[in-house]
């Protein structure tokens, strides 16, 4: 209870004197200007903006006090700072852009040098160097987040940080929990990647301000603003499977009003099957999305400013042996076959009243409802879900320090049903399953500065009450130091918990011949993060990037993770309370050399365990070692521009299967592997060309199925999937931009 005492007492308001600059840079119609420079004339002493134009700068080391604002297709401006301690530049546009030599772009991914938590930017220019088709594959050049397929046969995947299932990932969209529940299996899938504007990822303990999952980190994908992307975009994309993509984004603004709709849809690949094992190596996908954002006014402004989202979305997977036909042999006990049907319409509104520049409240609230019909076999699974989420904030800026403080609630209403069309093994968790989930969070966060605003100081503190499980309190607290303005290190520790969703965030037990057997009541899980970062970024005439080093280490007081191991036919489900721990270490770097090429590489160790009698027990499917490699290539002319990366996964351990018959046992240890990938993209004005390789040297874990020549009996099991299954795909596509 005393650390509970000491961080309140730090919520409280505490003024402290500053030597740095705040400001904002905007364009002559006071709309923010994202990603701008500011730097101190004759010095290399500068920062970006962020989302809502602003900035914050030191003062120290400056002997002339002349600050310069730049932005691409802007022209420049330069203010003299006296005595003031906020400034605003108001930047003109640019009529001789054919003229200017544009010094620089957008860097792919962008580490906040102001911003206490380390959030790992993540732009448009960098999904633009993979086909990124959807959510689940734009991180194809990142080392902090990992995709994970969790179902072989109907290619569903999970986002993990830190080595940790990607449960323990708070992924929002906007600012929302979307993916929750059982939108959780297929959810990242849903959305596409035209419709990414930028995505912010963190590790460990982050903000209360957004709930108190993010045990391992937070994901938050900012969809395009309508007010500032292009007015058309069209996208194209085929591979060699057949699979077909296509998207359209339009956007339109009238005075404070602007609108953006989406459509995309996939189209189902043909069918392959190059292991020869009877099941499909990529699952036939439809999906049909459609969404629209609307948008009043300007967050930085003052008065009201509002968004509201619309989304609706139908999808089919179908997967599993190549003759199963899914109108008429679901469920059926000869040929097997996996068929998932979802259709998801969601809401969401922010709506904000900034009274001045001090005083702001805001109102988010969304809900979504799911109706998903499954077949995985002979187990029919059949599932609905309602989410309401509800959050107001207020908060107050005072002497250069930040306090948000407000009420959350959040609704899940699921119903799941689980029979067998027939059951030879004997199976026994067919039923319905029921939850029906209240929590009444309040929450307080207060940001302060010290030592001339080197030391930045974020204090939160949040209490939530479940209707089940009783109140649960989560303190979290994250530090930054400036050493230099270029030069700082980060800790953060906190707590976090979640309760479980047992059959959508682990599909694979309803794939698999195995039983499931509950040994328990699961309680929420709970755990402790701590990290430290230190990032040190340089910025000469020729060369610019950054290098990152990270530590985090999760401690978990509560685990629920399906045992594998003490029976091979049965998933045995039940509260961990031992030790369970993941360490992790991540160093990173990237350079820019004449703002033309780009080299980037990043390692991660990791080590995920239990301990069980007294024994080191690694988890699965976590590869001890992984390094991350990408290089590009754009000439000034920017026509064109090369982009490959490169991914070695070390050996991973995989569930014990010694108890099964010898032709159906697998090693203890998966083989490390290499996957490259690269795509080229050429520039014709409004039009993209772009085409690509993923996986260029073919590797494939062949035969990933246990027991495939049995899909019916006792052996079957999908989760020894370790590595890339469908082997090399090419792909083309073409985009069309109206700006």
């Amino acid at each position: 209870m005393k650390i509970y005492i000491f961080i309140v007492g730090l919520l409280l308001p505490i003024g402290i004197s500053a030597q740095t600059i705040l400001g904002k840079v905007t364009n002559t119609n006071n709309e923010p200007l994202d990603g701008a420079s500011v730097y101190w004339l004759d010095t290399t002493i500068g920062t970006t903006t962020g989302q809502k134009g602003e900035f914050e700068i030191t003062t120290k080391g400056v002997s002339k006090k002349f600050l310069i604002a730049s932005y691409v297709g802007y022209k420049s401006d330069t203010l003299e700072i006296k005595e003031q301690s906020f400034t605003t530049f108001q930047l003109k546009e640019s009529n001789e852009l054919d003229g200017i030599v544009i010094k620089g772009q957008r860097d792919g991914v962008i580490i906040s040098s102001f911003k206490p938590i380390k959030f790992e930017q993540i732009t448009q220019t960098e999904l633009g160097k993979a086909a990124c088709c959807d959510l689940a594959g734009c991180f194809e050049t990142q080392t902090t987040v990992q995709p994970q397929t969790t179902n072989v046969i109907t290619n569903s995947k999970e986002l993990r940080i830190l080595g940790l299932s990607g449960v323990y990932t708070q992924i929002l969209i906007d600012g929302f929990p979307m993916i929750q529940g059982l939108s959780y299996t297929y959810g990242i899938s849903s959305i596409p990647g035209t419709l990414v504007d930028n995505i912010y990822v963190s590790k460990g303990a982050n903000s209360v301000l957004q709930g108190f999952e993010s045990i391992s980190g937070q994901i938050n994908v900012e969809t395009k603003e309508p007010d500032n992307t292009d007015k058309l975009l069209l996208n194209a994309y085929i591979n060699n499977f057949s699979e077909k993509h296509l998207n359209a984004n339009y956007a339109f603004k009238k005075g404070k009003w602007s609108n953006l709709t989406a459509v995309h849809t996939v189209q189902p690949a043909n069918e392959f099957d190059r292991d020869d094992d009877d099941f499909l190596d990529l699952p036939k996908l439809t999906r049909y999305m459609i969404s629209n954002k609307l948008k009043y006014g300007k967050d930085a402004d003052w008065g009201w400013n509002s968004r509201i989202g619309l989304r609706y979305v139908n999808e089919q997977r179908i997967g599993g042996q190549t003759f199963f036909n899914a109108n008429t042999d679901k469920g059926s006990n000869e040929v097997y076959g996996q068929t998932v049907n979802i259709n998801q319409p969601e809401i969401w509104t922010k709506t904000g009243f900034r009274l001045n520049d001090n005083n702001n409240f805001v109102f988010y609230a969304s809900s979504f409802y799911q109706n998903q019909k499954s077949y995985f076999g002979t187990v029919k699974y059949d599932a609905n879900q309602t989410n309401f989420y509800g959050n107001i904030q207020y908060e107050l800026n005072y002497s250069n320090n930040s306090l948000k403080t407000g009420l959350s609630f959040r609704h899940l209403d699921l119903d799941e049903d689980i029979s067998f069309t027939d059951n030879p093994l004997q199976r026994t968790y067919a039923g319905n399953y029921f939850r029906n989930e209240n929590i009444t969070g309040v929450f307080a966060e207060n940001t302060m500065k010290f030592f001339d605003d080197k030391l930045t100081w974020i204090a939160g503190l949040r209490a939530d009450y479940h209707n089940q499980f009783g109140t649960i309190i989560t303190p979290r607290t994250l530090l930054k130091y400036d050493i230099t303005p270029n030069t700082i290190i980060r800790a953060n520790i906190g707590t976090g918990w979640r309760t479980v969703n047992l059959f959508s965030e682990n599909i694979g037990l309803l794939v698999s011949s195995r039983d499931i057997v509950f040994a328990e009541q699961l309680e929420p899980e709970k755990a402790l993060n701590t990290g430290v970062n230190f990032t040190q970024k340089f910025n000469t005439d020729n060369v610019s990037g950054f290098f990152s080093a990270d530590y985090y280490r999760t401690d978990f007081q509560n685990q629920i993770f399906p045992d594998y191991d003490t029976d091979p036919t049965k998933a045995i489900i039940e509260n961990f309370t031992g030790k369970s721990v993941s360490n992790i270490f991540q160093a990173e770097v990237y350079l820019s050399f004449w703002e033309q090429f780009e080299f980037k590489t990043g390692y991660s160790f990791l080590d995920v365990y239990r301990e069980i009698d007294g024994q080191k027990e690694l988890l699965p499917f976590n590869p001890r070692h992984k390094v991350v490699t990408t290089l590009g290539y754009k000439p000034l002319s920017k026509k064109f521009q090369i982009d490959m990366n490169a991914h070695w996964y070390g050996k991973q351990r995989l569930p014990n299967t010694q108890s099964n018959p010898v032709e159906f046992q697998r090693p203890d240890f998966s083989e490390t592997y290499t996957v490259v990938n690269a795509q080229f993209t050429y520039n014709l004005k409004k039009f993209e060309l772009y085409a690509g390789c993923e996986n260029i040297f073919d590797f494939r874990q062949e035969r990933p199925i246990i027991s495939w020549q049995d899909p019916f009996g006792q052996y079957f099991d999908t989760s020894s999937v370790w590595g890339p299954t469908r082997g090399r795909e090419l792909y083309i596509g073409v985009r069309y931009r109206l700006k």
